[in-house]
């Protein structure tokens, strides 16, 4: 049975028509290499269409005969009539083997050979359009089967760069900037300095050579003549070396010394003052104007090179300047301000049998018995040798022992606060001769609560001989000056490590234009110190972490452990014993005798272990101390700075343990800043990340220290 046929569908005969127009409307899609030999086919029809017509034009060939000859047997039967016209026959006239007539009556050569250049001309254009075109037709067929380009990123490293490099500012230092003649490399060949003489550049070997002929063309005035010309040419070369910046001020006379010279004097010594007409600062013991046998006595003390508080502060003490020196613990300030008394006292009278009891002619004030007693044997070196008494006024010994002691009269007294005012008040003491005052640790007093006692002593100087407050006040000339014939103006000097604003209103009130040196910043730690920072709370933990460090053997003796309570004291110290360490205490409770006991055992190393509350965290000296230890963190950041001041005294280097806990989050802000800014110290990870030390709490009144204090008439630490 036949196979009934179906009937074509006009649906899908539709489809294939529009299918097959799509196809034949898209472009033919030729692969590169075949474009490539398609070029290079053409292209070389082209040179050889070229070469042939260059070949006819050197043979002087006619185009009709030459086609006649090379073309086929077809073309020369053909008749006039089948030769085309029209555009495209003048274009290709040479192909039928002759030339058009020109509208101009010329023949075709020239519009032949302006063609051949035309060809030549135009073949880059063509190259190019088709180029063109081939991109084109790439980019539509990506188009067409990949879709269109979208979120294509326009990153670019290189404008990067160039962005962050403009706008990024660069500190190192770039060789090339450097202009000073030492590094400038067209002088770096100079064999031998030039120095300018009679308008013109001379060396020493060309002067001596001078001179040679000089002496020898002239017998009898050479001689003086060739000495003449060395002198000049030795002052020459002394007054460009003067001129020169190239020189360190270490290798410069006191006379060539500049301004510029003197400020990087000052930027190597941390040195920096405030005040009009202030005098240098003295590189060296021997161009400090000190008399001659001081400076024996200073030889034979030991004091070999000048601490940057001496440095700056001598010369203004002895331009009878007023004076506010401000530096850190351990800097040698006692010597700064003992020097410079002692030349002040040289020059006023004996004292006698008329004057012994007019009291003393220098006054100086510290806080604790401990300072006192150590500023009084510190004096006692200099002194001494000059025929010049120092006496002691400090609680803790009987009035009637101090009284006998100044039967005979001082010229320097030395005294805490409290105890002076009983002197004053018993008429013990008057100060009607005195008019050289000195406030050690003016600010160390002032928290104790000495600010009553020190007001009243200050209001029982004499006032005849007070500084004017003008510019005079600022004149040598007229500060040293005698008054009367035998008085002199009343010098104030006072020194702390810190400038709280009692201190400074005290200042302004008894101190005259004072000059105000200040050695490194304010309140910080000494760079000798290496600070360390444990998070260690619980008394039992912490006892457990001091013995690990007392066992390690890793500091030598002596060592100061610091607590912030009396009773704690006894406790730690019994604790260390039992652990096998001589062990001795220091604070408020103790006898005046028991605490220079425990000061000297210290000292001569009859104990190593001192455990002390802030009473020794100030002034106290006590040699070679290599750790410090804070079993409690003190309330202030203050006492921080003066506790570890006991070590890394003198130029040498020590190390200061710090036991943190959570009741210290009060001062861990200040702590994070001081250690920060130490060059030797590195801040813990836990201190650093601590939210308490993140920003700077807000602090009440301060609390007057458990260890000590003013407390009315008669009180004393």
């Amino acid at each position: 049975m036949a196979t009934r046929r179906e009937p074509p569908d006009l649906a899908a005969l539709l489809r294939k028509r529009k299918a097959e127009e799509e196809l034949a409307s898209k472009p033919r899609f030729i692969p590169k290499k075949e474009r490539e030999r398609l070029a290079a086919e053409k292209k070389a029809k082209e040179e050889e269409e070229l070469k042939r017509k260059e070949e006819e034009k050197k043979n002087g060939t006619a185009p009709t005969s030459s086609g006649l000859s090379n073309g086929d047997s077809s073309s020369r039967h053909r008749s006039q009539n089948s030769i085309p016209t029209g555009p495209k026959a003048m274009r290709n006239a040479d192909d039928r083997g002759g030339r058009q007539p020109q509208p101009d009556g010329r023949d075709g050569r020239n519009g032949d050979e302006r063609g051949a250049r035309g060809a030549k001309r135009g073949a880059p254009n063509d190259e190019d359009k088709r180029v063109k075109m081939e991109t084109h037709d790439q980019a539509e067929l990506r188009a067409r089967y990949m879709g269109p380009v979208v979120n294509q990123s326009t990153f670019s490293a290189k404008k990067k760069r160039r962005r962050t490099a403009a706008n990024k500012f660069n500190f190192d230092w770039d060789p090339d900037d450097d202009t000073s003649r030492p590094f400038d490399p067209i002088y770096a060949d100079r064999l031998e300095p030039m120095f300018k003489l009679g308008g013109y550049e001379e060396t020493d070997e060309l002067v001596q050579r001078k001179a040679d002929a000089i002496r020898r063309g002239d017998p009898e005035t050479g001689e003086e003549r060739a000495r003449l010309l060395l002198e000049q040419h030795e002052r020459a070369k002394q007054q460009a070396a003067r001129k020169s910046l190239g020189v360190h001020w270490s290798q410069k006379s006191l006379d060539d010394m500049k301004e510029r010279d003197w400020r990087i004097f000052k930027e190597n010594y941390g040195i920096a003052t405030k005040g009009g007409a202030i005098p240098n600062p003295m590189r060296s013991w021997h161009e400090s104007n000190l008399p001659r046998r001081l400076l024996e006595i200073v030889h034979d003390v030991g004091y070999d090179e000048p601490s940057p508080i001496q440095r700056a502060a001598i010369p203004i003490a002895l331009q009878a300047r007023d004076l506010i020196g401000v530096a850190v613990t351990g800097s040698g300030k006692t010597a700064a301000f003992l020097l410079p008394l002692l030349v002040y006292i040289s020059e006023l009278p004996p004292l006698t049998e008329i004057n012994k009891n007019d009291g003393p002619y220098a006054l100086i004030l510290a806080p604790t018995r401990e300072l006192v007693q150590q500023i009084e044997s510190e004096a006692r070196k200099f002194a001494t040798p000059l025929g010049f008494t120092v006496v002691s006024i400090v609680g803790g010994h009987s009035l009637e022992e101090q009284a006998f002691a100044l039967r005979n009269g001082a010229e320097i007294i030395v005294a805490t606060p409290g105890r002076l005012v009983d002197c004053l008040e018993r008429r013990l003491l008057v100060f009607s001769q005195c008019c050289y005052i000195i406030m050690d640790e003016a600010d160390r007093m002032i928290d104790q609560g000495f600010e009553e006692p020190l007001t009243k002593i200050l209001d029982a100087l004499p006032v005849t001989n007070e500084k004017p407050d003008t510019e005079e006040a600022e004149n040598p000339q007229l500060m040293k000056k005698y008054l009367g014939g035998k008085d002199r103006y009343r010098q104030t000097m006072m020194y702390t490590a810190t400038m709280p604003p009692l201190v400074e209103k005290i200042a302004k009130k008894y101190l005259r234009r004072p000059a105000i040196v200040t050695i490194g910043n304010a309140g910080e730690a000494v760079d000798t110190v290496e600070q360390r920072v444990e998070f260690i709370s619980g008394e039992d933990k912490r006892k457990k972490r001091l013995q690990e460090i007392l066992n390690s053997n890793q500091f030598k003796p002596p060592i100061i452990v610091f607590v912030n309570i009396k009773r704690n004291c006894e406790m730690v110290a019994k604790d260390i014993k039992s652990w096998g360490f001589p062990t001795t205490t220091l604070h408020g409770s103790k006898t005046q005798e028991q605490r220079e006991a425990s000061l000297a055992a210290l000292r001569n190393g009859q104990t190593s272990i001192l455990v002390a509350t802030d009473l020794a965290g100030r002034g106290i000296d006590v040699p070679d101390v290599s750790l410090v230890v804070n079993f409690n963190m003190p309330s202030s950041i203050e006492a921080y700075t003066h506790r570890i001041g006991r070590t890394g005294r003198a130029g040498k280097s020590g190390v200061a343990i710090t036991f943190l806990g959570n009741e210290d989050t009060d001062v861990m802000y200040d702590l994070k800043q001081i250690i920060s800014k130490s060059s030797i110290s590195k801040v813990p990870e836990e201190l650093r990340r601590h939210e308490a030390a993140q920003s700077k709490p807000t602090r009440g009144p301060k609390k007057v220290e458990e260890s000590g204090g003013f407390a009315g008439k008669g009180g004393w630490q």
